[in-house]
């Protein structure tokens, strides 16, 4: 079984994935999608969005990270995705699945899901572009308004050159709303020769036994529920394992929130750190009772340079 932790546009950035990877269980996690229009980006573009470069493209816990692109253009997309390759990224993720209404806009994200032809052309030129070595990877949903296309467009991801499909079991229309419809991922695991990745709803360890039930999938992608109750890779490992739940209390969390916000401090405005520490312990309150004291001691603080004693 492998875990990874999903790509959040303004969430899971080098910082948090830090963080939540220390905290253990994950196998690998995936970059804020490189939105990718008309040029060539420079590298420092790419190094900005994963500064885990550095380090050989994994968080300073070890776990492996791979760069996601998003765009419509299939030579232009293969083109930074040779250059992603030519920094050393160890694999190449594809974003059909995003469902921002900007995005969609500009013919990036979820939208391409209505165009099963453009999916193929895009992961082949990809894959045709990027070196053997390097696995070219998708996320989709299950379609825009409906799922009419689900099947069409996990084959064409599948016989474009994608190694490996997540599939948030969700459309652009259900944006984040419950349920996620995890049956249909074991139609789509049905209908094409590669590994599928469930994803979509898992905030419990209960709600990782229902989807792997329903699913019929072995390995899982973990967004919010991770964010929000970040021992959960954790846990569902031992309960896989019929081992005592294998849980992270508060005052073990405590040095790991410190060294998230300690990290954010001196990038961008001041109000930066707090607004990003604020934002984390919004969903850690899902999880720790805690977190909802310490969120309200800080909630009027622009500056903050230490959490309080």
């Amino acid at each position: 079984m492998r875990i990874s932790l999903a790509p959040m546009e303004g969430l899971v950035d080098g910082p948090l994935r830090a963080a939540l990877t220390q905290i253990g269980g994950v196998n690998w996690c995936v970059t804020e999608f490189v939105r990718v229009t008309s040029t060539l980006l420079p590298p420092r573009y790419f190094k900005r969005v994963a500064p885990e470069w550095a380090n050989n493209w994994r968080t300073p816990a070890g776990v492996l990270l791979k760069l996601q692109l998003l765009g419509s253009d299939p030579t232009c997309l293969a083109d930074n995705a040779a250059r992603a390759a030519n920094l050393g990224a160890p694999g190449i993720d594809l974003n059909f699945g995003c469902p921002a209404k900007t995005v969609n806009r500009h013919r990036g994200g979820a939208v391409l899901l209505q165009e099963p032809e453009l999916l193929y052309d895009i992961v082949r030129e990809v894959r045709r572009t990027v070196p053997a070595t390097i696995p070219v990877t998708a996320k989709m949903r299950l379609g825009y308004e409906n799922t009419d296309l689900a099947l069409d467009c996990a084959r064409a991801l599948a016989d474009g050159g994608a190694a490996e499909l997540v599939v948030h079991a969700r459309t652009k229309l259900d944006g984040y709303k419950p349920p996620a419809h995890w049956h249909w991922i074991a139609r789509i695991k049905e209908a094409v020769q590669v590994p599928v990745v469930a994803n979509g709803e898992i905030w419990t360890v209960e709600d990782f036994m229902q989807c792997r039930k329903e699913s019929g999938c072995e390995d899982f992608m973990l967004g919010r529920g991770l964010v929000a109750r970040p021992d959960l890779a954790r846990q569902i490992r031992a309960a896989v394992a019929g081992e005592p739940a294998d849980t992270v209390e508060w005052t073990n969390m405590l040095p790991v929130i410190a060294a998230f916000h300690q990290g954010l401090i001196g990038q961008g405005a001041p109000t930066y750190a707090p607004g990003r520490l604020k934002q984390w312990l919004g969903y850690l309150r899902r999880s720790y009772p805690e977190a909802t004291a310490l969120f309200r001691e800080i909630r009027t603080q622009h500056q903050l340079n230490a959490l309080p004693a």
